[in-house]
This record gives structure tokens, sequence and C-alpha cells, in this order.
């Protein structure tokens, strides 16, 4: 199979005690939910929740921003070229005829030799093209003397400076900043049209767990997943709902499976993905729809499973902490991405650095390899079980070594992606 085709459906093999018959590329299952997976559809919400989302459809200013010419300084409006040739010693000298407040403009029109007082944000007086500042001016009763000369137009905030009417100003498909939310006050839109956050279930499985930060208890622990999985969705601009921990039982699962599809635009099912015995969620997936990729060529997550119900995109996770957020970072977190129209590249930033020492990999598989990163070098971390998590406390980010590589040499230069971002 090329690593980059799009997988195709065939009859179910239970791997349960029995082992996969293949490992899918990593690519392949990339592009399966390339071509599977899309944005959602749009809603309108006001300015205020807007900051983080992203945007359904190009805005056109309506209006020029600033609307009107006004000042940017505070001083004086005058003709310009009356300035010229001012110094201390010979300042050139203005009548003031009145004032010019922000929201408030003056009535008149600024003839020769005269001058308007005016603060900043103010719109400048017809007659006038330019604004001294004060500290360039001098006052004594209703005279100013301007003591430097000033170009015409300076200090002078033109219309459509800014903004012009007209002009697209943000594109489909933007995650707004809060400068963004500022020019679309500025161009009076009160509301934008944005993609719709998906939903996304988290379901925990495991006769083994516990609710998150409960204390150990006989042979039971606390669920480390659902607190990682949710902040992840949230990242990636979900809206996480989780679901459990639930019993290893079949029915139990299958009904939660049904509820999160009915209720969420995405699942993702944490646990019970592998061969075991109690490892139901393949089967159920491949019954209730359609399960297109199951068992991966990659270290660790190879357990990991992509498939549809009902049109929805269903991920299934490991249950070992690392093995779950590998899976996550590599498709979970593309999923969630592409439902809500985001960028699918990771929201990592990446950094080039020459290993400190040998990292060895295996042909025919990805190794997802978290490391250290040192002033000068990257540092593997010893540690590589599927269910240390806090390998990857410990960890400033993490490597990818191609299956078509045995892995590198000590001082090779290696593409880093710092999990602080």
């Amino acid at each position: 199979m090329n690593e980059n085709s799009i997988l195709d459906q065939t009859a179910f093999h239970d791997p349960r005690m029995r082992g996969f018959r293949k490992r899918e590329a990593l690519g392949a299952v990339v592009a399966l939910i390339d071509a599977r997976v899309a944005a959602l559809g749009f809603e309108t919400i006001g300015l205020a929740a807007a900051a983080g989302r992203v945007l359904g459809e190009v805005v056109t200013a309506c209006c020029s921003v600033p609307p009107f010419d006004r000042a940017s300084m505070d001083g004086y409006a005058v003709r310009g070229e009356e300035t010229y040739g001012a110094d201390p010693y010979a300042p050139a000298e203005f009548v003031l005829k009145g004032r010019a407040r922000p929201g408030r403009e003056f009535a008149g029109t600024v003839g020769s030799g005269e001058a308007v007082e005016i603060a900043t944000g103010a719109p400048l007086p017809r007659g006038a093209d330019t604004v001294v500042p004060v500290e360039a001016t001098a006052i004594e009763r209703e005279v100013v003397r301007v003591r430097e000369a000033v170009p015409v137009g300076r200090h002078v905030g033109r219309v459509g400076e800014d903004v012009q009417s007209g002009t697209a100003v943000l594109q489909a498909g933007r995650v707004l900043r809060p400068q963004d939310l500022g020019v679309l006050s500025g161009m009076g839109v009160a509301e934008v049209t944005v993609v719709r956050r998906p939903t996304v279930t988290i379901l925990i499985t495991g006769d083994e767990l516990l609710g998150p930060g409960m204390p150990p208890s006989g042979h039971c622990f606390a669920d480390m997943n659902s607190p990682m999985l949710s902040a992840l969705v949230a990242r990636d601009g979900g809206l996480p709902r989780v679901i459990g921990p639930l019993p290893d039982c079949r029915e139990t699962l299958r009904e939660a499976l049904l509820e999160g599809v009915r209720q969420s635009d995405a699942v993702l099912v944490s646990g019970g993905s592998s061969t075991g015995p109690e490892d139901h969620a393949p089967g159920l997936v491949a019954e209730l729809g359609e399960l297109l990729a199951h068992g991966v060529a990659l270290r660790p997550a190879s357990p990991t499973g992509v498939g549809f119900v009902g049109g929805v995109p269903v991920l299934l996770l490991p249950g070992n902490p690392v093995s779950c957020l590998c899976a996550y970072d590599l498709f979970g977190g593309r999923v969630v991405r592409r439902l809500g129209g985001r960028p699918v590249q990771w929201p990592y930033r990446s950094v080039e650095r020459p290993l400190l020492h040998k990292l060895v990999s295996a042909v025919g598989r990805v190794d997802y390899v978290r490391v250290k990163l040192t002033e000068d070098t990257v540092e593997p971390l010893a540690v590589s079980g599927a269910s240390i998590l806090s390998n990857t406390t410990r960890a400033d980010g993490f490597v990818l070594v191609p299956a078509d590589l045995e892995g590198y040499s000590a001082g090779t230069t290696v593409t880093m992606w710092l999990y602080d971002g």
C-alpha cells in the first residue's frame, strides 16, 4: 500500500487475543482523516465572544476607518504652509478662533492666520490641514505662536487611513485575535459568522479506573486521560464532554458510543482499543458503522483506530497515557481542528537542534520520541514506556523518526516539536 493512499474498508478482523494482521502507514491514516473530515457549518455570534473563533466568511469594510480626518496629536489646527520659516526667534503667529474636541467639531472654517485648539481624535476643522503639536507652541491671550515649521498634513489621521471602505479586511478561516476584534468593532461590526465549535465526546473505559484525581484504591487508580484529552480538545477549539470511566462491558460501551455519536461531532474512545479480551471498541465501531483503520505502524499508539458511525468520526485511542497523547497528537487533534475549520498543522512550535545521543528506531514504523531541549542540543529521554505519563512532563517536546529510518546518529540535526509551543 502506498504510504499516502486512502484506506479501503475491508471485512472486520477481530484482533482480540489474535493480534493485528497488519499495521497501516501513518500517512495513509492521516490521508483518510483529511478525505473524510470537513469543517462544520457556521453560526453567528456577538463580537465579545469571538476571540479565538474561526471566521466563516470574508469581512468587507462597509465604512472607512477613521470616517473623518482627525487630529493625531494635541495641539493647534492650522494651514501648514503658514508655518514655513517659523523658529523660536521668529515664530509664526495665529489668532485662536476656537476649540475642537473628540466628538465635537469646530463649527467654523480656519482661515489664513487662524488656529483652532484641538485634542487627539477630534475632527479636523474645515480649512485646516495640519496639526502643530502643543510642545511647539506658546500662547499669549488669543495668539498662538508656532516655534517650528510643520509640514502640510502632519499629525492628521486621514479618512480611511486605517481601513478603506469596500476592502476585504479579514479572510475566511482566520482564527480571530484580540486586535481583529478591535478592527471589526471600529467598522461597526457587532456580530460575526464563525465556524461552529465541534462538540467532542470523550469516552473513558477500563475496570481499573477511578475518577480523575482520586487516590488509588485496591488495584484501581485514577483516570489520567480525560483531563489530558479535555485540555487538548479545548486547545484545538473543541468543546469536550467526558463520559466515564466506564466498565469494560460491551453493552455499556455500545450505549455510550451511540449516545456520544448522537450528541457530538466527534467521539474519542480512550482504552479498549487493542487486542485484549475486553477490548470491545473496535468491534463496536465496525458493527455500528465503519472501522477504516485499526493498528498503525507507530510507537507508541500502535492500537489506534479510526472509523465513522453515522458519519461522525470515532477515534480509538490507546488507554496507556503516553500512547493516548501520541495518538491524539497525530490523529485526534487533526480531526478536531478540521471540524472547527482550523489549520490542520500542529499547534506546536518547532526548533532544529543536533542530537546529544544516538536515537534508535526500527524500520517500518514511525517513532514518537520524547526529548528534552538543552541550550544547544536535543536529548532523548531514557524512559519510554507507554504508561509513563510523567515522562511527557519531563519532556520539552518530541521528535518523529520516519518509518524508513533506523534512527538518528548523535550529532544529527533533527526537528523537535515543543509541547509549550
